[in-house]
């Protein structure tokens, strides 16, 4: 391959990786998954509104149906009133009924009422009118309820059973009534043209009156309840399954169902040519869809009624258009209605599969659009990945060849929360540098806001005693760092630890510098909330001896940044115990710059003691400490004098309530400086320690997180809140 193409080919693989790294950096991946999920939601929301509209539609056109056909029963049964007050009314039907009546009511024996002339001149008087307007026969009863004529001779003289009596009560009372289906008691002809008794049957009764108007009896008229009952409850229907029929309080089915060859076929009913729902089929919920060949779930004794029927015995009206399970088991919609004044009830059913087959074709479309988005949006997504781990991949190849842009690495000497540090050299300058590294497997949106926000804030700072940032930027494979100064010293943590109690003057001379970099950072709204010993480092830097760096700038968070304010956990202990202060563990939202005060003054303690100011089991131990314990003075804790100047200062930044603190680090500074023993620690002191140090450590180097990274401290920076 000519080495142009080869330039051209890594420059565009370079360019390409940069691109999606743009497009990771900026979260554009989301948009297609977002894309798919605004698409599915309103997909799904109108869906539903569809749905509803059409579930609305439904409970319309059921109520509808429903209304319909009760009018046309309630029409029928007034026609049926009305006709047999017309019989009733009959001048010869009239007079033959007085005079049977009065017989019955004088001796009521069967053998003379059936040969009494009146019984045979009242059946021929009958005959011609029962034939035209559809009945079967005829029933006339005396005022104590026993059968005075009749067409059938074993009814004469007999009292009338409880099924009679109920719409024969309201007849003697004086208003006409219809019955509601119920089994015939002696042998009529069934639809097949069988005679036999508990055959369906209702009448159409009215009240015969004597010449005075007092009511003397009732006739009635038989009617056939899979006849005209059941046609007029058919007079609207919806589509191939619908039905409405009509049910009594214990829900027994009154009408005739549509399914009966299905009901006979599912054991419901007997498998008879004679058999019928009617007065036969209890409207019972199977818990299961027999028509799909599954079996119901319990004993029919032990089922309840269906969701419809249940509601309805209980004389309520009502619609459902979600769906419930009728006698069949089979899921349907429904309205229903209970007739008080004839005491049944009275629904319109229609199988949920043929009311909702428009929906149901919108359902599959619905879901199959969406599953199409879904599709899309995974393998958008599975893309992403791809590339992101083929990114870390060539991160992770960046690494091993120890070169990020302009700076070659040579070793690690730390690691960190967020990332590692190597040192290394600048290319052209050839000086050491630290350089920071964000972890190539912890690198997210997040970390790369946090990242960049320690990096520019740290930036900001120009103090001598603030470590130094030299440059920032990421490599074309996306790997983050930033360069700052080499730092070949000790911290104060290992000084302590290798060296014990540190001099006077040598601490007051360490606390006056942290002061310096704390003055210059409170100055533009900083707030350093981890000032400890492990995050303060003493070097040598050209000639001066005792040159402190405050370092760790973890987490930095820049106060009235609101875009910020997620990089952080609200309300969130930030720091180390040991040097935290009261507030900022009852309180870490509120913290200021006296805060840091508190953690100088903990720092110092700790130099001139050779421990914290207070220590325990547990980290709740020591916050309770912090929170309520008063400090110990250092004299006491030594055993020994110690300038009291020095202690009162370290004492008053020691204070609970911040208001008791110095005000600032320039007040303490100055208050250090009016020490007696300020001056204790001479350039030549420093010189001859660090000449001693070098020669009893000859490699000692340390990074800006050598020491610090590895016991894993965290430093965090937030801007003032004014509080």
């Amino acid at each position: 391959m000519p080495p142009s193409l080869g330039l051209s080919a890594s420059k565009t693989l370079r360019h390409s990786f940069s691109a999606t790294n743009l497009f990771l950096r900026k979260q554009l991946w989301v948009w297609p998954l977002l894309a798919a999920l605004v698409l599915g939601g309103i997909g799904y929301a109108l869906r539903t509104r569809v749905e509803n509209s059409i579930k609305d539609s439904m409970a319309a056109q059921l109520t509808a149906i429903l209304d319909t056909d009760v009018e046309a029963m309630r029409i029928w049964l007034d026609v049926q009133k009305k006709n047999a007050e017309t019989a009733a009314g009959a001048v010869r039907i009239v007079e033959l009924s007085r005079r049977i009546l009065a017989l019955s009511e004088k001796s009521g024996a069967a053998g003379e009422l059936i040969a009494a002339p009146e019984m045979g001149e009242l059946r021929t008087a009958i005959a011609p009118w029962t034939k035209a307007h559809g009945y079967t026969d005829f029933i006339l009863v005396d005022s104590k309820l026993r059968f005075a004529a009749g067409a059938f001779d074993e009814l004469i003289g007999k009292q009338a059973g409880p099924r009679y009596v109920a719409f024969l009560q309201p007849v003697l009372a004086g208003r006409s009534a219809v019955s509601r289906p119920f089994p015939s008691v002696v042998e009529i002809k069934d639809s097949e043209g069988q005679l036999r008794s508990g055959v369906p049957t209702m009448f159409a009764a009215a009240p015969i009156r004597g010449a005075d108007g007092r009511v003397l009896g009732a006739i009635g008229f038989r009617l056939r309840p899979e006849a005209d009952f059941t046609k007029i409850l058919n007079v609207a229907k919806f589509g191939e399954s619908g039905e409405t029929y009509a049910f009594d309080e214990s829900g027994l089915l009154l009408s005739r169902s549509r399914f009966d060859d299905d009901l006979k076929r599912l054991g419901l009913i007997p498998d008879r040519a004679d058999a019928q729902s009617v007065l036969t089929l209890e409207l019972k919920d199977p818990l299961s869809d027999l028509t799909q060949g599954k079996p119901a779930q319990k004993r029919r004794s032990e089922l309840g009624l269906t969701r419809m029927a249940a509601d309805a015995v209980q004389g309520r009206s009502g619609v459902d258009a979600e769906g419930y399970r009728d006698y069949r088991g089979v899921p349907v919609i429904g309205a229903w209605k209970w007739l008080r004044d004839y005491g049944f009830g009275v629904a319109t059913e229609v199988d949920v599969a043929e009311a909702y087959r428009p929906s149901q074709i919108l359902r599959v479309a619905f879901w199959g659009l969406f599953a199409l988005l879904a599709v899309s949006a995974v393998a958008i997504f599975a893309f992403t990945l791809v590339v992101a781990r083929l990114q870390r991949s060539m991160r992770h190849a960046a690494l091993t060849a120890k070169k990020l842009g302009q700076y070659t690495l040579e070793e690690q000497i730390g690691q960190g929360g967020m990332g590692s540090v190597y040192r290394g050299r600048h290319a052209m300058l050839r000086r050491p540098t630290a350089i920071k590294l964000l972890d190539v497997d912890k690198t997210t949106v997040e970390t790369i806001r946090r990242f960049e926000r320690e990096v520019q804030l740290t930036s900001q700072l120009h103090h001598p005693n603030t470590i130094a940032v030299f440059d920032f930027g990421h490599t074309p494979e996306g790997v983050f760092y930033y360069a700052m100064e080499f730092l070949d010293g000790i911290n104060l943590e290992r000084l302590v630890q290798l060296y014990g109690p540190q001099p006077e003057g040598r601490v007051i001379h360490i606390l006056l510098q942290i002061c310096g970099s704390l003055n210059e950072a409170h100055g533009i709204g900083l707030i350093h909330r981890d000032i400890k010993p492990a995050n303060i480092v003493l070097n040598e830097r050209g000639g001066q001896h005792d040159v402190v760096k405050l370092l760790d700038f973890g987490l930095v968070k820049a106060a009235h940044a609101e875009n910020q304010l997620t990089l952080t956990v609200a309300n969130s202990i930030t720091g180390t115990p040991l040097y935290l202060s009261p507030e900022a563990i009852e309180h870490p939202e509120d913290v200021d710059a006296k805060s840091d005060l508190y953690a100088v003054g903990a720092v110092g303690y700790y130099l001139l003691t050779g421990t914290t100011v207070f220590t325990g089991k547990s980290l709740v131990e020591v916050c309770m400490h912090q929170v309520n314990t008063p400090p110990e003075p250092p004299s006491q804790r030594l055993g020994r004098a110690v300038s009291s100047e020095l202690e009162a200062i370290l004492l008053k930044c020691l204070a609970k309530n911040p208001a008791d603190r110095p005000a600032s680090a320039k007040e303490l500074a100055a208050a250090l400086r009016a020490c007696p023993m300020a001056d204790a620690w001479s350039d030549a002191d420093a010189e001859a320690w660090w000449r001693d140090y070098s020669e009893s450590t000859p490699e000692v180097s340390a990074s800006p997180t050598t020491e610090t990274a590895k016991q894993g401290a965290t430093a965090v920076w937030s801007k003032e809140s004014g509080a």
